[in-house]
């Protein structure tokens, strides 16, 4: 799963340290939201689907059981 965002290609040295810390914790809120969204629809993928992308239920099962905060 790619951690991008659109903030990642801010300037974060022109800021203040305050700013940047809340660049940093919108950033990381902004990951685990995509983790969380991702790994819910991936939950609900078809057999057809894992097969297609060489997935097995147990590798779903692993990946939508962590918790949001882990990679």
């Amino acid at each position: 799963m790619s951690t991008y965002t659109t903030h990642s290609m801010t300037n974060h040295h022109a800021l203040g340290s305050a700013q940047r810390l809340l660049y940093q914790i919108g950033d990381t809120l902004h990951v685990w939201h995509e983790r969380y969204r991702t790994r819910r629809e991936l939950a609900n993928w078809t057999s057809r689907d894992l097969q297609d992308i060489g997935l097995s239920w147990s590798d779903i099962a692993y990946e939508a059981d962590k918790p949001f905060w882990r990679a």
